[in-house]
């Protein structure tokens, strides 16, 4: 119920707003929306008269608290507790500290393929977005012309708007353990990680790039290993010319990968070494006890969500891409 020139109204509508300008409800829907057609004093007119109204989910019953949608992709989701709903439970955490609240929605394939807007956006029920996990360059570009709300990346980014993201560091991050395995002994490494899959792999692939460059290691290409089908999909296959570790591009292909290694004679790590990264296994996963580097969850959602209130306050303030450091997690799985 809504408090509304004297009177408590259900749930507001776009038609109810349409009926008291005395306009369509196409009107108020563009101009919600963002999207073209509609002038700026009618747009103006629209949202002013949406808020009186208690149409903004975020002025609802919530006082000034600001409501932040969280788009995860479905294809980062599967029965268990993956990586990104775990990201996102902390950002619900560091929410509670911020004033404001998140709320998720899973983009579905076809809607990203049919370059649709997520309902809470459709609806105008968010102030600010946060995409969380990769998209294709088309949709972000969607994205970024139709919603008026601002847009934070999270754990991704594209060149030409990395001013709006929050990374983990992952190039930094796999320059460091590749350099801890060559400071172990290893001279004979490969990357296993399908680089042009998402930006943040390429990112790990050229860490470690630096390192061999740098020692002047012998690199196979074979090294260069491919771990995903298009859909996602692990799919690992043990190069000819065996290195001497592996540097994977997270736990979970790193994991995968020990169970291929032991299904063909190899043993962990008296024959082979392996390496991780993000420090995160679901629930349920067997303990590989691999040896990796920790993704600071609690602080890359603190700062997308400071990065995107900001926004909010200041949509034409300047931004910078955020890079949140980790640090190398020592166990078992390296000689």
């Amino acid at each position: 119920m809504v408090w509304y020139g004297g009177y408590f109204m259900a749930k507001v509508r776009m038609q109810d707003i349409a009926d008291q300008l005395g306009v369509s409800a196409v009107t108020v829907h563009n101009a919600l929306t963002g999207k073209r057609g509609v002038s700026d004093a009618m747009r103006e007119k629209v949202v002013s008269t949406a808020r009186e109204m208690g149409y903004f989910q975020e002025r609802r019953n919530i006082g000034s608290l600001r409501n932040i949608g969280v788009i995860i992709s479905e294809r980062y989701l599967a029965t268990y507790t993956t990586f990104y709903w775990k990201m996102y439970q902390e950002l619900m955490l560091a929410a509670s500290d911020l004033n404001c609240m998140v709320s998720a929605e899973i983009l579905k394939r076809e809607t990203e393929r049919n370059q649709l807007l997520p309902r809470f956006v459709e609806e105008n029920a968010v102030e600010g977005l946060i995409i969380m996990g990769e998209l294709s360059r088309e949709y972000i570009a969607v994205l970024r012309n139709r919603v008026r709300q601002p847009v934070i990346m999270m754990d991704f980014y594209y060149k030409d708007v990395a001013d709006d993201a929050v990374i983990t560091d992952g190039f930094y991050g796999t320059y460091l353990l590749t350099e801890y395995l060559y400071n172990k002994g290893f001279r004979k490494m490969a990357f296993v990680g399908s680089i042009h899959a998402t930006s943040s792999i390429m990112d790990r692939y050229c860490g470690f790039c630096r390192s061999v460059l740098e020692h002047k290691l012998l690199f196979l290409e074979e090294w260069q290993m491919e771990d995903r089908k298009e859909d996602g999909e692990i799919v690992l296959k043990l190069p000819e010319h065996m290195p001497e570790a592996f540097v994977c591009n997270c736990d979970l292909v790193a994991s995968h990968l020990i169970d291929v290694l032991k299904e063909n004679g190899y043993r962990v790590p008296e024959d082979v070494s392996v390496v991780g990264f993000d420090n995160y296994l679901y629930p349920g996963l067997p303990n590989r006890d691999i040896t990796t580097y920790e993704v600071d969850m609690h602080w890359m959602a603190d700062a997308a969500l400071r990065k995107v209130m900001r926004r909010i306050e200041s949509p034409n303030g300047r931004e910078r891409l955020s890079l949140v450091s980790g640090f190398i997690v020592e166990k078992g799985s390296v000689r």
